[in-house]
Protein backbone atom coordinates (compact mmCIF):
# COMPACT_ATOMS: atom_id res chain seq x y z
CA UNK A 1 0.00 0.00 0.00
CA UNK A 2 3.05 2.58 1.17
CA UNK A 3 5.36 1.47 -1.52
CA UNK A 4 3.88 3.18 -4.16
CA UNK A 5 2.91 6.61 -2.03
CA UNK A 6 4.11 9.79 -3.36
CA UNK A 7 5.91 10.37 0.40
CA UNK A 8 6.71 13.75 1.46
CA UNK A 9 8.63 15.21 4.35
CA UNK A 10 8.26 18.23 6.60
CA UNK A 11 9.35 20.02 8.79
CA UNK A 12 8.60 23.30 11.38
CA UNK A 13 10.03 26.94 11.67
CA UNK A 14 8.79 29.88 14.22
CA UNK A 15 8.77 32.48 11.05
CA UNK A 16 7.90 31.86 7.67
CA UNK A 17 8.65 34.94 6.18
CA UNK A 18 12.64 34.44 7.92
CA UNK A 19 12.23 30.90 6.27
CA UNK A 20 11.17 31.90 3.24
CA UNK A 21 14.04 34.47 2.47
CA UNK A 22 16.78 32.22 3.41
CA UNK A 23 15.44 28.71 1.52
CA UNK A 24 14.58 31.28 -1.11
CA UNK A 25 17.32 33.90 -1.46
CA UNK A 26 20.36 32.53 0.51
CA UNK A 27 19.88 28.84 -0.14
CA UNK A 28 18.58 29.36 -3.75
CA UNK A 29 16.20 26.86 -3.93
CA UNK A 30 12.66 27.42 -5.48
CA UNK A 31 10.12 28.20 -3.27
CA UNK A 32 6.30 28.27 -3.46
CA UNK A 33 3.76 29.76 -1.35
CA UNK A 34 1.04 27.15 -0.03
CA UNK A 35 -2.85 28.60 0.42
CA UNK A 36 -2.55 26.76 3.66
CA UNK A 37 0.14 29.14 5.11
CA UNK A 38 3.16 26.75 4.09
CA UNK A 39 5.92 26.98 2.05
CA UNK A 40 7.01 24.28 -0.47
CA UNK A 41 10.33 23.63 -1.49
CA UNK A 42 10.48 22.73 -5.23
CA UNK A 43 13.87 20.32 -5.17
CA UNK A 44 14.53 19.20 -8.80
CA UNK A 45 11.78 16.54 -9.99
CA UNK A 46 10.88 15.59 -6.49
CA UNK A 47 7.79 15.94 -4.14
CA UNK A 48 7.43 19.33 -2.48
CA UNK A 49 9.09 19.49 1.18
CA UNK A 50 6.99 21.71 3.16
CA UNK A 51 7.93 23.76 5.55
CA UNK A 52 5.16 25.38 8.21
CA UNK A 53 4.63 27.30 10.77
CA UNK A 54 4.90 26.38 14.81
CA UNK A 55 4.36 28.70 17.58
CA UNK A 56 5.98 26.96 20.18
CA UNK A 57 8.46 25.51 17.79
CA UNK A 58 11.73 23.98 19.25
CA UNK A 59 14.25 22.84 16.99
CA UNK A 60 15.21 19.17 15.92
CA UNK A 61 18.45 18.10 17.28
CA UNK A 62 18.92 15.70 14.14
CA UNK A 63 19.45 16.80 10.16
CA UNK A 64 16.27 17.39 9.24
CA UNK A 65 17.02 18.04 5.58
CA UNK A 66 20.16 17.02 3.48
CA UNK A 67 21.60 18.41 -0.06
CA UNK A 68 23.66 16.10 -1.89
CA UNK A 69 26.56 18.18 -3.82
CA UNK A 70 29.23 16.62 -6.13
CA UNK A 71 32.04 18.58 -4.55
CA UNK A 72 31.75 19.61 -0.76
CA UNK A 73 34.75 21.69 -0.57
CA UNK A 74 32.81 24.03 -3.52
CA UNK A 75 29.45 23.29 -2.25
CA UNK A 76 31.04 24.84 1.53
CA UNK A 77 32.91 27.71 -0.42
CA UNK A 78 29.62 29.03 -2.62
CA UNK A 79 27.50 29.06 1.20
CA UNK A 80 30.14 30.52 3.01
CA UNK A 81 30.30 32.86 0.21
CA UNK A 82 26.39 33.33 1.33
CA UNK A 83 27.24 33.99 5.01
CA UNK A 84 26.52 30.53 6.16
CA UNK A 85 28.38 28.86 8.91
CA UNK A 86 29.28 25.78 9.28
CA UNK A 87 29.24 23.89 12.47
CA UNK A 88 32.12 22.15 14.18
CA UNK A 89 31.83 19.07 15.98
CA UNK A 90 34.32 17.33 17.51
CA UNK A 91 33.02 13.70 18.05
CA UNK A 92 34.95 10.66 17.35
CA UNK A 93 32.73 9.30 15.00
CA UNK A 94 31.82 12.82 12.82
CA UNK A 95 34.77 14.96 14.00
CA UNK A 96 34.90 17.86 11.38
CA UNK A 97 37.96 20.02 10.12
CA UNK A 98 38.54 23.85 9.80
CA UNK A 99 36.02 23.44 7.00
CA UNK A 100 33.43 21.99 9.45
CA UNK A 101 33.71 19.30 6.73
CA UNK A 102 33.13 15.78 8.18
CA UNK A 103 35.91 13.62 6.15
CA UNK A 104 36.05 9.85 6.14
CA UNK A 105 34.15 9.11 9.31
CA UNK A 106 32.71 5.70 7.52
CA UNK A 107 29.95 7.60 6.09
CA UNK A 108 30.13 10.62 3.35
CA UNK A 109 31.78 13.56 3.49
CA UNK A 110 29.41 15.74 5.12
CA UNK A 111 29.38 19.27 6.49
CA UNK A 112 26.20 20.50 8.59
CA UNK A 113 25.00 24.15 9.02
CA UNK A 114 21.42 25.57 10.35
CA UNK A 115 18.70 27.83 9.06
CA UNK A 116 17.48 31.23 10.80
CA UNK A 117 15.20 28.67 12.93
CA UNK A 118 18.29 26.12 14.20
CA UNK A 119 17.12 23.49 11.66
CA UNK A 120 19.90 21.70 10.66
CA UNK A 121 21.07 21.06 7.42
CA UNK A 122 23.73 19.02 5.62
CA UNK A 123 25.91 18.63 2.18
CA UNK A 124 26.72 15.84 1.33
CA UNK A 125 29.25 14.88 -1.17
CA UNK A 126 27.53 11.76 -3.48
Amino acid sequence: MLKNSKAFSSFAVSDIAKAKDFYQNILGLAVKDNPMGVLELQIADRTPILIYPKPDYQPATFTVLNFPVANIDEAVAELNSKGIIFEHYDEEYFKTDEKGISRGNGGPNIAWFKDPDGNILSVLEE
